[in-house]
C-alpha cells in the first residue's frame, strides 16, 4: 500500500519528528550533538531554512523549523543523509539510522506554533531528564 502524502503547510513552518530506527540512540555522546547541530547550521545556508526550536534527546529529535529556498524534503534528505553517513562511519556501521520516514506536522497558526514551541522546549522535562528550563541571555 502506498504512503500517504505528506501535508504541505501554507505558513512553510513544520513540526519534524525523526526516531532513531528501532527506538535506538541517534546520539551516543556530545560529539554527536555537535556533529547534528552543525549539519542543521551548515545546510542552512545553502537551503534558506529557519529554525525556531530543536530537542535531540538520545532516541529521537524535535525540529520547528521553516521552509526557505529549498522544499522540506530536500533539506531533510540532505540533513538526514549527511548526519547518517558521518554516524555510520564513526560507529563502522552500516544501514538506516532513523526509523521509516520523518514525520512532519504543518503549522497554521499562531496558536500552535506556540503549543509546538512550548511543547519542544519541554521534551526533556517530560522525559525526565531535567528538572525545568533555563535560559540563557
Amino acid at each position: 500500500m502506498p504512503r500517504t502524502a505528506r501535508k504541505k503547510s501554507s505558513s512553510g513552518i513544520y513540526h519534524i519528528i525523526m526516531r532513531g530506527i528501532n527506538r535506538q540512540s541517534i546520539f551516543e555522546d556530545e560529539e554527536d550533538n555537535r556533529k547534528f547541530l552543525q549539519t542543521l547550521r551548515d545546510f542552512k545556508e545553502k537551503s534558506g531554512y529557519n529554525i525556531y526550536a530543536y530537542c535531540l534527546m538520545v532516541n529521537h529529535i524535535h525540529l520547528l523549523i521553516k521552509e526557505g529556498l529549498e522544499p522540506l524534503e530536500q533539506v531533510m534528505r540532505r540533513l538526514c543523509g549527511s548526519y547518517v553517513y558521518w554516524y555510520n562511519r564513526k560507529y563502522g556501521r552500516i544501514g538506516n539510522l532513523f526509523q521509516d520516514r520523518f514525520k512532519s506536522e504543518p503549522i497554521e497558526d499562531d496558536t500552535y506554533f506556540l503549543t509546538v514551541l512550548r511543547y519542544i522546549h519541554q521534551n526533556p522535562i517530560q522525559a525526565g531528564l531535567l528538572k525545568s528550563i533555563t535560559t540563557i541571555t
